[in-house]
């Protein structure tokens, strides 16, 4: 899809429709009143005839009409005005979209940012609508053997109110494109069912990604490599599972060698049956999103390609399955992590923990400028904070504070929970170091305090997404977050 920069008189735009704001009130105001004297207030009498097309994502198509170049008119309801943020904007751009795909225009120029919205520029204006509108035309229909027909918008033009703006407005376009690819990755790897999705095919889909750009390289560690280093701790998860583990590290260089990176850890179980902890069978087809964390790092690694910033970050993705079988960890057994810490089992459920803690020490071997991991980790984070916020843990306020402001710009937010040392006594071991589980009472900040023994002093975030990597019920499916924050974190350093 392509989404150009335009500028110039609106009533002279060519263009197959006319995107157009309408805000509750009867007055028409800004473009749409500049468009509404064009063709002789028609757009007035039909809004208030028609009835109230002004509340958030309705909208109302409007044939050609005299007096302007655009062959229609598409009147997108934006609500009040004095309440029309970036979230309001991208929620009527998205809008816009769906009702163009349903009539099958291919074409069309928007002038929502011609809105003034507090706090948001022409960069993010664009970069917004770039990303609602791909959000908008995903589909996962790969597997289907018959798919609807459907004529998606093929070009969106943006339009801005002044010449000088064009400049950030096409910065906001690419950088929303990369992260739009990036998001629809994740998407499509979160998607596809577990017999497909392997952690094989993680890690071969990496190395295609990595074939892309030149300064991005794949490599797989397979589990003969994991026993060299030690990584007893992941061992543990996959030995009930029939398909190998593999140990996927992706590495992009946009700075100098000698410039410390950013290293992003994904959480890669695709599929988690619990183990000998067998889960409820209720939503189990779901467990195949737990692998949400991996294909995060690994589309925000691709949008990185894309883009090219001027840093250096390393992607580490663990990937293997949790399955119960005569090989599989028992509930009290004691494995020796790569740091050298023991670990007693008590729940072999808590297997996410178990492979992020050997990524995070392998990851200190780049010795990084800072560390994030992403995992759909705990079930207690979506009881803490539902499915809006990601739940942020970190050892580091300044790394919080950044993650959080990422989150708020990038409409994909983030909320910080406690990570204190008291969450720690709860998995005390009469028998090893500690276990991987405690209390159900704070278990997302249980698991968080496991973590924290594994990164040493490095300035550190955990971003438990359980609650927002996927959706359920009839919008079934992945949501491609967090890539927005970690993009928005990643360009803003």
């Amino acid at each position: 899809m392509e989404f150009p920069v335009r500028t110039g008189a609106p009533k002279s735009q060519k263009t197959a429709c006319a995107i157009l704001p309408i805000f509750e009130g009867r007055t028409l105001k800004g473009v749409s009143h500049t468009i509404d004297i064009s063709c002789g207030k028609i757009l007035s009498k039909l809004t208030r005839t028609s009835g109230s097309y002004a509340k958030l994502g309705q909208t109302l198509l409007i044939p050609q009409l005299k007096g302007i170049a655009a062959e229609k008119i598409l009147l997108v309801g934006c609500g009040k005005e004095t309440d029309f943020n970036a979230k309001a904007f991208s929620q009527a751009a998205s809008a816009a979209i769906t009702a163009l795909s349903k009539v099958g225009i291919r074409e069309a120029t928007s002038y929502l940012a011609y809105s003034s919205i507090q706090d948001i520029d022409e960069y993010y204006k664009a970069r917004l609508t770039v990303e609602a509108a791909q959000s908008a035309l995903y589909r996962f229909d790969e597997i289907k053997s018959h798919t609807a027909k459907q004529t998606n918008i093929a070009r969106l033009g943006i339009a801005v109110d002044a010449l000088d703006k064009t400049k950030e407005a096409r910065r906001g376009v690419a950088h929303g494109q990369a992260i739009s690819s990036g998001m629809n990755i994740a998407r499509d790897l979160s998607n596809r069912p577990p017999n497909i999705c392997t952690p094989s095919h993680l890690a071969n889909e990496a190395q295609e990604i990595a074939k892309t750009f030149d300064n991005l390289k794949t490599k797989v560690l397979a589990e003969k490599d994991m026993e060299r280093l030690g990584m007893g701790a992941l061992l543990s998860v996959t030995r009930g599972a029939k398909e190998p583990a593999k140990f996927i590290i992706m590495e992009y260089k946009g700075a100098s060698s000698n410039e410390a990176p950013i290293v992003l850890c994904g959480k890669g179980i695709t599929f988690d049956t619990g183990g000998i902890s067998l889960k409820p069978p209720s939503k189990m087809d779901e467990m195949k999103f737990d692998m949400c964390g991996a294909a995060t790092v690994i589309g925000t690694m691709a949008s990185l390609g894309k883009l090219q910033p001027a840093i250096n970050v390393i992607g580490v993705v663990p990937a293997c399955e949790n399955m119960p079988g005569s090989e599989a960890t028992r509930p009290s057994d004691i494995v020796t992590s790569m740091s050298g810490q023991t670990i007693e089992i008590i729940n072999t459920d808590a297997e996410g923990r178990l492979i992020l803690c050997d990524a995070l020490t392998y990851a200190s071997r780049y010795e990084p400028r800072l560390m994030i991991d992403v995992a759909t980790l705990t079930g207690a984070c979506v009881i803490a904070i539902g499915h809006v916020y990601t739940g942020l843990f970190s050892n580091n306020d300044e790394l919080a504070s950044d993650l959080l402001e990422a989150g708020k710009r990038s409409l994909d937010p983030a909320w910080r929970l406690p990570i204190d040392e008291e969450y720690g006594e709860s998995i005390k071991s009469n028998f090893a170091d500690f276990a991987n589980s405690g209390a159900r009472e704070g278990g997302a900040s249980i698991a968080a305090q496991f973590l924290s023994r594994f990164v040493g002093k490095t300035p550190w975030a955990h971003l438990d997404i359980a609650g927002i990597a996927w959706k359920s019920n009839q919008n079934k499916g992945a949501t491609g977050r967090p890539v927005p924050l970690l993009m928005d974190f990643l360009l803003n350093l």
